[in-house]
């Protein structure tokens, strides 16, 4: 048994189970050079993942195909008229992704990514990554802030 399997479950834990999360507990790729000596993605990989995977103005049809979880993309397709990985209706003028969170007895890192838009308005939601996802992937959002 892994130590990760092993660790309690935490409220965080209750949590992302709570938000239908699909934390895949998998081995890194030989070849995968990792920060974390367990293969687990760190704060700064995964701020690296979503300011590259929101960019300026949301996410590209390549992106959206391959770096977010079955789960979320289900729930994207039942979506009507709303852009659930923007928790938006349009395209935003500026994406922001805030400083990441992670609880490693989890497996899931998330950070507040914040859109701009018209006449300084901004909202916010928060995204979430499965810190053992190979490779690394959008597994949630929550558009409830």
């Amino acid at each position: 048994m892994s130590r990760t399997a092993s660790r309690p479950v935490t409220a965080v834990a209750a949590c992302a189970a709570a938000l239908g999360l699909t934390l895949a507990a998998t081995a890194p790729a030989a070849a995968t050079v990792r920060s974390d000596p367990d293969g687990r993605h760190t704060a700064a990989e995964i701020h690296r993942f979503l300011t590259g995977f929101y960019g300026q103005h949301g996410p590209t049809p390549h992106q959206r195909a391959h770096q977010v979880s079955d789960y979320l993309k289900d729930r994207a397709a039942h979506t009507d008229g709303y852009d659930l990985l923007l928790c938006a209706q349009n395209s935003p003028r500026a994406i922001t992704v805030g400083p990441v969170t992670t609880a490693q007895s989890a497996g899931v890192g998330w950070a507040t990514v914040t859109t701009g838009w018209g006449g300084g308005a901004t909202r916010s939601f928060t995204a979430y990554v499965g810190l053992e996802s190979h490779p690394i992937t959008l597994q949630d959002v929550d558009c409830g802030q």
